[in-house]
């Protein structure tokens, strides 16, 4: 009998590890398994609009004290950092910032430096001369392609009779770090697992002669089915939302796109989305046009 139990034992844990298995499997070919990865991130100063980056990194000691603490927090918890400074020096001794790039700066650093995420430091200091000193540290993680916003946090100090801003920001930075990576984290992750919105607004030229229920393409189907019938296929787990159409505008207000390149791995962009949509509206034997800003995609038809 001691060995029928044994048996029988064995017997059961064959067939739960079975199903176990089983039922792991099945949550990652459908999706279901969450995957954690983690963002390259870079840390850059907090620039009003018109605000000169280079000036203002430049003239603030103190500002490169606080970007150098926060990136090195991140160091220090294994994630992967791209070096602001160094990539601005860079971009400096390459002549990127010509008067004929219309790109501002900040955008063209975060293009260039390949991270999945930018965080923008913004510190504040009281004069000198008090009696006790204190230092407030504002960062907020963006997702470097669409900018949304995925994690803002305020740090504080507390007062100290120091003038060292360098170790007053590091426990400001310190104050916030754990909660604000974890935030991030989240968020990316759900990117990683999910996709990226953009938003994709299709209208048309004044002069055009089309407009939504035009009949296009070999099947002859209104142009609004064509372009719903592409996005089915092409959003990132045929997640998409159309917010509505008429006859001379459609706007999808949620696609999802993905974090990377499918095939490649590189980064993935709403322009990439953009590009591919504009070649499916081109082989339909229409003219469009495609302008790209932030996460929103225009498409106009001439």
């Amino acid at each position: 009998m001691k060995i029928n139990k044994r048996i029988l034992l064995c017997l059961v844990l064959i067939n739960l590890w079975s199903f176990l298995s089983f039922s792991q499997n099945t949550a990652t070919n459908s999706g279901g398994q969450v995957q954690t990865v983690q963002p390259k991130i870079m840390v850059i100063p907090f620039t009003k609009e018109g605000e000169d980056l280079r000036t203002i990194l430049e003239s603030n000691d103190n500002l490169q004290i606080v970007i150098a603490k926060i990136k090195e927090s991140f160091d220090n918890r294994g994630f992967s950092t791209v070096d602001f400074i160094a990539k601005l020096k860079a971009a400096k001794a390459n002549n990127v910032f010509t008067s004929d790039n219309q790109t501002d700066i900040k955008t063209q650093i975060i293009q260039m430096s390949g991270a999945d995420v930018y965080v923008d430091a913004k510190i504040i200091t009281p004069p000198s001369g008090q009696s006790g000193r204190s230092v407030t540290v504002i960062v907020t993680a963006y997702e470097a392609s669409t900018g949304t916003s995925l994690s803002t946090k305020t740090g504080e100090s507390g007062k100290f009779f120091t003038d060292d801003i360098g170790k007053l920001a590091s426990k400001a930075v310190e104050s916030v770090a754990e909660d604000f990576l974890n935030v991030m984290q989240t968020k990316f992750t759900d990117i990683v697992n999910n996709g990226k919105s953009v938003i994709i607004d299709i209208s048309f030229d004044a002069n055009s002669q089309y407009n939504m229920s035009s009949e296009i393409g070999s099947d002859g189907l209104p142009l609004s089915d064509q372009l719903e019938m592409w996005m089915e296929k092409n959003a990132f787990k045929n997640n998409y939302h159309i917010q509505g159409t008429t006859d001379l505008k459609m706007i999808f207000d949620d696609v999802k796109i993905p974090l990377k390149d499918q095939a490649s791995g590189n980064n993935y962009n709403p322009n990439k989305f953009a590009l591919e949509l504009w070649k499916f509206i081109k082989g339909l034997g229409l003219q469009p046009g495609k302008d790209v800003k932030g996460n929103t995609i225009f498409i106009t038809i001439k």
